[in-house]
């Protein structure tokens, strides 16, 4: 498998992990309750009565099976990654790495091109001010007017879009590259199930190794 598949396949094992997480971490999952009714004790005719409380997973036959499952799956997730680093120190390029900048030289890009749409602009907002004045008899009152609102812009508009264009095309030409690496290098971890196994399919796999 390629490197992208690779992550893929990882990305599956993840999930796996964390819906086997879910049930093991579950103390009503891993459990047994069994409640006796003692009525022979309030009422000596009567027969005491054990009810069995079925815990709240459709595998609460099979945890111990859950549990080995669980290890297999993390001994599968420990081979691929040692494999995908493997072919990751192989790369022409650091690939997290040039990830991780892509994402901010993205973001950045994009701060700068709505920056540069902003304009200046002048609006009389009629009424919208409050001033305060002495009448005839001598007491303050107040009165509305009109505010003139002028925005300016705080920035040089030519360095932002000079910026975001060169964010844009490094960006670009790196998520070219990181496609490259990818697609084209070989990752040495032979996939014991399909991606596309679900739960279910990926367990009885196991169960009936």
């Amino acid at each position: 498998m390629n490197l992208k598949e690779a992550f893929r396949f990882q990305n599956h094992i993840d999930h796996l992990i964390a819906e086997t997480e879910n049930i093991l971490s579950s103390e009503d999952c891993v459990t047994i309750t069994r409640r006796t009714y003692l009525y022979k004790k309030a009422n000596p005719d009567a027969e005491n009565e054990t009810v069995t409380v079925i815990p709240d997973t459709e595998y609460y036959k099979q945890i111990n099976e859950l549990i080995e499952f669980i290890m297999y799956l993390l001994k599968q997730r420990e081979k691929l990654s040692e494999a995908i680093n493997k072919t990751k120190r192989s790369l022409p390029i650091d690939l997290d790495g040039e990830i991780s900048l892509n994402r901010y030289r993205q973001r950045i890009s994009g701060i700068f091109r709505d920056m540069a749409r902003i304009k200046g602009r002048e609006v009389t907002e009629t009424n919208s001010g409050i001033g305060y004045r002495f009448n005839n008899e001598g007491n303050q009152v107040s009165y509305k007017c009109d505010v003139k609102r002028v925005t300016t812009i705080n920035f040089d508009r030519n360095t932002v879009r000079k910026y975001a264009s060169s964010l844009s095309e490094t960006a670009d030409n790196t998520s070219i590259e990181v496609d490259k690496c990818l697609i084209n290098y070989e990752v040495d971890f032979e996939p014991p199930f399909d991606v596309n196994d679900s739960f279910d399919e990926v367990f009885e796999k196991f169960n009936t190794k």
